[in-house]
């Protein structure tokens, strides 16, 4: 995890620090994934995500989150739910316990609210 400094910096400048996905949520390629805790108060946490090409599972958080650059598919297990297409200025809210798949075309940054 990546700390923002006291200062501040621009979000599309801002090093991450990557680690594997475990494998039993990688369904191809092998993405990578970064975070950057810009604050965290408890009861919500603001960061930037990153992952990088390739398909994962997760498990999501109840979460708020504007895609800041890149491209990916969110699928979700639940079939009345349409998949979405993300790209730069997406919006997207997902539910605590929504079962998703991610397909990531070119590594996606998101700044997030849980």
């Amino acid at each position: 995890m990546t700390a923002l400094p006291a200062a501040g910096t621009a979000v599309a400048d801002l090093g991450l620090a990557h680690a594997p996905l475990p494998a039993d949520e990688v369904v191809a390629g092998s993405p990578t994934t970064a975070i950057a805790v810009l604050d965290d108060t408890g009861d919500r946490e603001i960061g930037i995500w990153e992952m990088t090409p390739g398909i994962a599972t997760d498990t999501e958080a109840d979460e708020l989150f504007v895609v800041l650059s890149g491209r990916a598919t969110i699928a979700f297990d639940e079939p009345s739910l349409p998949s979405l297409e993300v790209g730069p200025g997406s919006v997207v809210r997902l539910a605590e316990g929504m079962r998703t798949t991610w397909t990531v075309m070119e590594t996606l940054r998101k700044v997030y609210i849980a």
